[in-house]
């Protein structure tokens, strides 16, 4: 799969694909849309892209660029 087809997916469909084929690589904090406070969550490397996914897994942000430093 590649992370066009991965945007196109239910949420539900997103979470199953990251709870069967992803790899937790680390926690992170991602900046919130208005500039509050920053959203805890995970990162996930899934096929070749890797995906944000938040502590009440309701947010879930596919990228080609892992946020994490190396």
């Amino acid at each position: 799969m590649d992370i066009d087809s991965f945007k196109k997916l239910s949420i539900e469909e997103k979470l199953s694909e990251i709870k069967y084929n992803g790899q937790i690589l680390g926690p992170y904090e991602r900046n919130s849309v208005n500039g509050g406070d920053k959203i805890p969550g995970d990162i996930y490397e899934l096929y070749d892209f890797f995906v944000y996914l938040s502590e009440d897994e309701n947010i879930v942000v596919p990228s080609r660029r892992n946020p994490l430093p190396i």
